[in-house]
């Protein structure tokens, strides 16, 4: 690329680094050039998408499946950016594919959930990606630790490369049905609090694992300030090499993202700051009040130990806690909160309630 057009692919990345919400699609895995060119021009043709991602190195769970083209789909990214004007991403998991995509123009890159999780990969490469300056959007690890994905983060940051987003495309979980990977929205809301300055993204096509859900889902991260959307489209999503079941076609993309809601952090007026200030008022006051019952319920809890301690009685007393469960179980639906969220809320309760009286009855 010459130094005038290398300026300009600059200055349009940067452009569309900064666009919000920044829509990012295409399939899953680039599978042959007539299927990769005819996906992106659809996607263009929306008007929608600010960035065409396409997977040539697929790591699969079990072997026999697609793992896809790999290199030689590098020269297709080359031409449908030429035919579109869409910058293109893929995802890299090596050195080496770092090398290759880099010799083939490719705008930005994404790491996977299975490359997170190991840090010896990320640090491969984040030192072939020192001295380089691309934009790199960094997954979730595919199981539900945020130490991993912090770290992915620091190692990236720590190779200089200054524009990095998140990726959320929830988490393996078993025993999980409703989702392909189980979103654990706790665990993405703490992510990005502790780099609130990164752009957040929503990968709705590997939380749902299926078309249906994919707006539900979509519209929940934009409830939570999510800056974008990774969604993976095809133009024959059916019969696609991998992944069928949870592409869409570009005219599908379009239909769902006009139903989303676009919503804004900013607060813009001084008649709903004021308002909300009212509410974060009475919030605290009821926040005030539920940390001084909890101080005096953790007292009691003490004096419960000491009892339990004289005569020798066990901390746990099974028979005791299931009927708390119960209790509270028949006042959930009275009081509009759901069971779920009260047992949570009440079993890390109970488990500071033990540790209160383990520490009366083994005082030294």
């Amino acid at each position: 690329m010459m130094q005038g057009e290398n300026k300009l692919a600059t200055i349009h990345i940067d452009q569309t680094w900064n666009k919000r919400p920044l829509i990012i699609s295409g399939p899953c895995s680039a599978e042959t050039e007539m299927q990769l060119t005819g996906t992106a021009m659809q996607l263009m043709a929306t008007g929608k998408v600010d960035v065409l991602r396409a997977g040539l190195w697929k790591p699969r769970t079990r072997p026999g499946n697609f793992e896809g083209v790999g290199a030689a789909g590098l020269p297709w990214l080359q031409q449908v950016r030429r035919l579109t004007g869409l910058p293109v991403m893929v995802e890299v998991a090596t050195a080496a594919q770092v090398e290759a995509a880099l010799k083939h123009d490719v705008d930005m890159f994404w790491i996977g959930a299975r490359t997170t999780v190991n840090p010896f990969s990320i640090q491969e490469l984040a030192d072939a990606l020192k001295g380089i300056h691309i934009p790199v959007f960094i997954k979730n690890p595919i199981n539900p630790d945020l130490e991993l994905w912090i770290g992915a983060v620091e190692r990236i940051a720590a190779a200089g490369i200054e524009k990095i987003a998140l990726i959320h495309r929830g988490f393996s979980s078993y025993g999980n049905k409703k989702f392909r990977n189980a979103p654990m929205w706790h665990l993405a809301i703490e992510m990005k609090r502790l780099f609130n300055s990164l752009p957040f993204i929503i990968d709705p096509s590997h939380i749902c694992g299926n078309r249906t859900m994919l707006r539900e889902v979509t519209q929940h991260a934009v409830d939570l300030h999510y800056e974008g959307v990774m969604i993976e489209s095809h133009t024959d999503p059916d019969n696609a090499w991998s992944d069928a079941a949870q592409q869409i076609k570009p005219s599908s993309l379009v239909a769902l993202l006009n139903k989303i809601i676009w919503r804004t952090e900013a607060i813009t007026s001084e008649e709903l700051h004021e308002r909300l200030n009212q509410f974060r008022n009475e919030i605290n006051k009821l926040d005030d009040k539920v940390l001084e019952l909890l101080a005096e319920r953790m007292r009691i809890a003490e004096e419960i130990g000491k009892y339990k301690k004289d005569h020798d009685i066990t901390i746990l007393q099974t028979n005791r806690w299931n009927e708390i469960l119960e209790r509270l179980s028949q006042q959930c639906s009275m009081l509009g909160l759901s069971e779920n969220f009260i047992k949570q809320y009440f079993e890390v309760i109970h488990l500071e309630s033990i540790k209160h009286q383990d520490m009366v009855m083994n005082k030294k």
